[in-house]
């Protein structure tokens, strides 16, 4: 991922949130920089974002290391052209790497045509990724936000941004998706600021560093 890239103070995006939402500029107040978090586009980007999918960021960080010092690099050929063993032996689960042989598959038809999703408006976008077995509404968020770089995207179902959501706002619970999209519609066009500033505050208030 690329280090923290733009200052809170000065970033437009972040100054409009700021004025729209009086939460978010209590946030932004202690947030030092404004983390990237990007992912490069193409299959690696999408499968390392699998790979994430419901393990921690250590265990995800150990998993694809070995996929890559297995595969090299990791691209939709390399990964279909390996066993089942040795994949499971890189550490996925076999939900895992069933996703990820049917998303493999799918960039490798032409079923899913990675290039094609940026010039796709976003509803678009998302239904061509989730149409592919399992690819959420998670993972295409993060992928169209981290990878594509699209600057209105609110993944909705990412804990993180729940947790941080429910403490920006004083919430009795953690909120439902659904909750956190109603709550999100009011920062378009500038919702994958409003992601990165809120992940930025779960470091916070879980005692990390910001960045």
């Amino acid at each position: 991922m690329s280090p923290a890239a733009t200052a809170t103070a000065t970033d437009p995006a972040v100054r409009a949130l700021c004025a729209a939402d009086p939460e978010l500029a209590r946030v932004a107040a202690g947030i030092i920089d404004l983390p990237a978090r990007d992912r490069p586009a193409g299959f690696r980007g999408l499968a390392s974002i699998m790979v994430q999918q419901q393990v921690s960021l250590a265990s995800a960080a150990a998993i694809w290391g070995r996929l890559e010092a297995r595969l090299g690099a990791v691209t939709a050929d390399r990964l279909t052209a390996q066993s089942d063993e040795v994949l499971l032996g890189c550490g996925l689960s076999r939900p895992k790497l069933r996703y990820l042989r049917a998303a493999a598959e799918a960039v490798a038809d032409g079923s899913l045509d990675l290039q094609a999703l940026p010039g796709l408006p976003v509803a678009a976008a998302r239904e061509a990724m989730t149409a592919v077995t399992g690819i959420g509404r998670w993972t295409a968020d993060i992928y169209l936000l981290s990878a594509l770089g699209h600057p209105d995207i609110w993944p909705a179902h990412d804990l993180a941004l729940q947790v941080a959501l429910q403490a920006a706002k004083g919430l009795p619970d953690r909120p439902a998706p659904k909750a956190t999209d109603a709550i999100a519609e009011a920062w378009a066009p500038h919702r994958s600021t409003a992601a990165r500033l809120l992940w930025a505050h779960y470091r916070v208030i879980k005692g990390r560093d910001a960045v």
